[in-house]
């Protein structure tokens, strides 16, 4: 690859290990390209896992992340492996969402970020965990996250 905002990436193109916790995790970035507008992106990681730090059970989520970015792209293989390493991490469901947008937010320096964490139920009462950094940014459209009232999800 010749120099290029892509040379710094490590974890793209090649064979990689799941990270062992959100902390071992590695977040990658690349200069925006298209700084010079305001634009919104999204990721949908419809089957988020964690564990319940009290019981040691599964706890599953449908997750969406919406950003306005500013000097920063996340690369997405390295986001995936970000939330991968969640799977063995014991935490709350509002402790996960909170701490997977508060990570992005340090390492990108978005405009704007918001985090759906619609968590499916357990003990027969989903818990939806919603947070954003700021308003909307003027003049940017951002799409509802899709994700219907509990009723089964699915």
């Amino acid at each position: 690859m010749t120099d290029s905002i892509y040379s710094d990436l490590k974890q793209l193109g090649g064979a990689t290990r799941i990270p062992a916790s959100p902390e071992d995790a590695e977040l990658e970035r690349v200069a925006n390209p298209q700084a010079d507008i305001t634009y919104n992106v999204r990721f949908t990681a419809p089957e988020f896992t964690s564990l319940c730090p009290m019981t040691g059970q599964p706890d599953f989520a449908h997750l969406v992340i919406d950003y306005v970015p500013g000097p920063w792209l996340v690369e997405s293989k390295s986001l995936k492996l970000f939330l991968t390493s969640f799977r063995n991490h014991g935490a709350f469901h509002e402790d996960c969402t909170i701490s997977i947008a508060r990570r992005l937010v340090e390492f990108l320096e978005p405009q704007w970020l918001r985090i759906g964490g619609y968590w499916y139920p357990r003990g027969g009462i989903p818990i939806d965990v919603f947070w954003q950094t700021c308003p909307l940014p003027d003049g940017i459209w951002i799409p509802d996250q899709g994700v219907p009232p509990y009723r089964g999800r699915g």
